[in-house]
């Protein structure tokens, strides 16, 4: 499996279109996406749960 540098960089997506994808915040709770995952469920912040209010938010 290639590392993520040589994903990123072979995805022909240039960094900075990346970055202000993921600095977008979620319409419901307001984190950015990097706090989602895959699934678009949010996993909060800084290792605490969204606690506000995101129904997109499953405890573990």
């Amino acid at each position: 499996m290639p590392d993520m540098e040589s994903q990123i960089r072979d995805s022909g997506i240039p960094l900075g279109d990346l970055i202000a994808h993921f600095k977008i915040k979620c319409r419901i709770c307001g984190h950015h996406r990097i706090m989602h995952d895959a699934d678009g469920a949010c996993g909060g912040v800084m290792n605490k749960p969204c606690g506000s209010g995101c129904d997109e938010f499953e405890p573990e």
